[in-house]
């Protein structure tokens, strides 16, 4: 593993070139920082970048979360949301040349830190296992899957299914957790050029005297001091296997049950 520890705002170091000219501010929307190693043309670059088109007011809510028994060993749950001040569907306007849904805006449904589902209509129907716990993060998602980074457009709930299939809803989870958005899927063509790399936290933030992001692209490790959305590009062909890890400003794995999570998508022709 080629081991890399990065800070956004550091001063560039012998291996690593950076372009630094951002504040420290975790919510910035004019950094132009990037991180990159030297020992090659086609080295795997991280470029922190400004959020597209803002949404003041976007909110998104849950109206109800029921279930019913399937059979003797799962349930099916019903959710549904209420979305005001965000239009599902809309294209989201944007100068950013990654992935884009030609469906628009919509909703990303994250059960368990698994791969998220697309929902252009504001419910979703799934089936979990009787006796089970799980962790529900839904967020507003601009049309080319970049997530609208506040608490009002977002929605984490835990709650557990139990041996009659109803759902009973936990407390609010406090502990910081990290839920991993894109990359996801299958990418070609011009879409392999420009990656979006975006994921959500809750109960905390980053900051470089704070907790951060270890972003492992590869084998190559990023620290990340900022909650903003990255592009990755040099991305060579086949998989492209990325783990992120929250960590304390020290770069200590935190603890939870949402903190690390990999995932792998493929780069194609």
């Amino acid at each position: 593993m080629v081991r890399k520890n990065l800070f956004l705002t550091a001063a560039c170091g012998l291996f690593i070139t950076f372009s630094c000219n951002s504040s420290n501010n975790s919510n910035t929307t004019s950094s132009q920082d990037s991180l990159t190693s030297v020992d090659s043309t086609e080295s795997i670059e991280v470029t922190p970048l400004p959020h597209a088109k803002e949404f003041p007011g976007a909110t998104l809510t849950i109206s109800s979360l029921a279930s019913e028994k399937l059979g003797n060993d799962s349930a099916k749950v019903t959710i549904k949301y209420s979305v005001q001040n965000f239009n599902l569907t809309d294209q989201t306007d944007h100068d950013h040349h990654m992935a884009n849904s030609a469906d628009g805006q919509h909703i990303h449904f994250i059960l368990d830190n698994k791969p998220y589902v697309a929902l252009y209509k504001p419910e979703h129907i799934f089936n979990v296992s009787i006796n089970s716990e799980h962790y529900l993060l839904s967020f507003l998602s601009r049309s080319f899957h970049e997530s609208i980074k506040t608490s009002d457009a977002s929605k984490l709930v835990k709650f557990k299914v139990n041996a009659d299939g109803k759902v009973e809803e936990q407390g609010v989870p406090s502990e910081p957790s990290l839920f991993y958005s894109r990359p996801k899927g299958e990418y070609k063509g011009d879409d392999t050029k420009t990656v979006l790399l975006d994921f959500f936290l809750v109960n905390t933030d980053l900051a470089p005297d704070a907790n951060k992001v270890k972003a492992t692209i590869n084998g190559v490790e990023f620290m990340l001091d900022r909650w903003v959305p990255y592009q990755i590009t040099n991305l060579p062909k086949g998989d492209a296997i990325i783990k992120l890890s929250l960590v304390d400003k020290d770069g200590n794995a935190l603890t939870g049950d949402n903190v690390t999570v990999e995932r792998t998508s493929s780069i194609l022709e």
